[in-house]
């Protein structure tokens, strides 16, 4: 399984921006997305995961915020992210996570996103 996550950038306070997360290879047993992201200094922390069938989950700080998607035909997984504030700045991370046969995480390269004040 590979991940590839792109749309980072410079964005300013309030701003919006839009991270994408391809995925190919043999993803059949994949049945969680997922964000996650990590500030200098700071430890990796969830974002936002998607299942198969669409259930969603948010960390509190992006409640309102950010929004995660799918589109299934592409094996894309999508992050809007609006209302940006500098606290959102950190390089993002998508993960695959397959629990059969055997759990594993699958983890793509991260995309910086910086929010200027």
């Amino acid at each position: 399984v590979q991940l590839q996550a792109y749309g980072g950038g410079l964005v300013q306070t309030g701003g919006s921006l839009r991270l994408s997360c391809a995925l190919s290879g043999s993803i059949s047993r994949i049945n969680v997305m997922g964000w996650y992201r990590q500030a200098p200094g700071k430890q990796r922390e969830l974002v936002a995961t998607i299942t198969n069938g669409g259930r969603t989950n948010y960390a509190d700080f992006v409640k309102g915020r950010f929004t995660i998607s799918r589109d299934g035909a592409k094996n894309t997984v999508y992050l809007q992210m609006n209302s940006l504030k500098p606290e959102d700045t950190a390089v993002y991370y998508c993960r695959a996570d397959q629990d059969q046969p055997y759990r594993v995480y699958y983890w793509g390269k991260g995309t910086l996103v910086t929010v200027s004040s």
